[in-house]
């Protein structure tokens, strides 16, 4: 019974990696760049529902989606403020474009931090539970309240996401972007709007993953750091752009690390993605899902 705890844990896991890949994943699939500071996304959500619901003292669930907002907001800023520039001037960057997102969002992140640092504190706090019940059995399974909870609505809103990225026009005009940008513009898409609206639902997600793991893991200014190092892991391995596979790349991803902090050692808990990204590029270097080329 025990690797199936394991694998059900690690599963679970898993789709909290999902809700900060996810995000990091459509940013690349528009802009075909990385965003260096979407781990800072993550700590602003997970201030945003901690604080909220202290400072205000509302219920926890009423203090939840303060934390998408915020996120969503902070996104919409980053992508009209920074981003802007790398196809507003489209024709003219050329080989700099990668060179000036890294720097660019790199300073980003560690303006965040230092500014949360601050006005708040370098004290790590911990955010109100969303349910009282600490562990549960389901069957033969031993579960975490506040963890089952929240795969149960990382789940949801994964759900939600793919639906509306493959079903709605909103959807096909980002696919449209991220294939051809100036296809879709001549297309009559604003591909402007299009990668704003992207940078606003990533920074939402990452938020709100901040939130949901704010009752196990204190809120700090650096909390964003190791889920945004396993972002950067997953979306490579799933294959850069590919939703799909940031997805499972996510669910293989935790359960490895659950397998592995009890078989091998909890102590490399957080080596565990490297090396299994490592192997992955020795065979597969685009990762599950990505492609080898293409040419438009």
């Amino acid at each position: 019974m025990l690797n199936v705890d394991l694998f059900v844990n690690g599963l679970i896991v898993g789709v909290l990696y999902a809700l900060m890949a996810v995000g990091l994943t459509l940013i690349f699939g528009i802009l075909k760049v990385v965003n260096f500071a979407h781990g800072e996304f993550y700590m602003l959500g997970s201030y945003a529902y901690t604080l909220g619901a202290a400072a205000l003292g509302i219920s926890p669930w009423l203090a939840l989606p303060l934390a998408p907002v915020v996120g969503g907001v902070v996104g919409l800023v980053t992508e009209r403020l920074l981003m802007r520039p790398l196809y507003s001037g489209y024709s003219s960057w050329g080989f700099l474009k990668d060179e000036y997102a890294v720097v660019v969002t790199f300073a980003f992140s560690i303006l965040l931090v230092n500014l949360v640092d601050k006005v708040v504190g370098p004290y790590p706090v911990l955010g109100p539970a969303l349910v009282d019940v600490s562990r549960f059995r389901a069957g033969p399974i031993m579960l975490s309240g506040q963890k089952a909870l929240a795969t149960v609505i990382g789940v949801a809103v994964i759900v939600a996401l793919a639906f509306a990225v493959r079903s709605t026009a909103w959807g096909r005009r980002i696919q449209a972007v991220a294939q051809n940008r100036l296809g879709a513009s001549l297309a009559g898409i604003d591909p402007a709007r299009v990668s704003m609206t992207v940078f606003g639902a990533a920074g939402a997600l990452a938020a709100l993953a901040g939130a949901l793991l704010a009752p196990i893991i204190n809120a700090s200014p650096d909390v964003g750091a190791f889920p945004a190092v396993k972002s950067y892991v997953i979306v490579v391995l799933g294959g850069m752009g590919s939703m799909t596979g940031s997805i499972l790349a996510s669910l293989v991803l935790g359960v490895l690390e659950s397998f592995g902090a009890v078989y091998i050692s909890y102590g490399y808990h957080d080596t565990f993605g490297l090396v299994i990204l490592v192997l992955v590029l020795l065979v597969r270097p685009q990762g599950f899902f990505g492609e080898q080329g293409r040419v438009v």
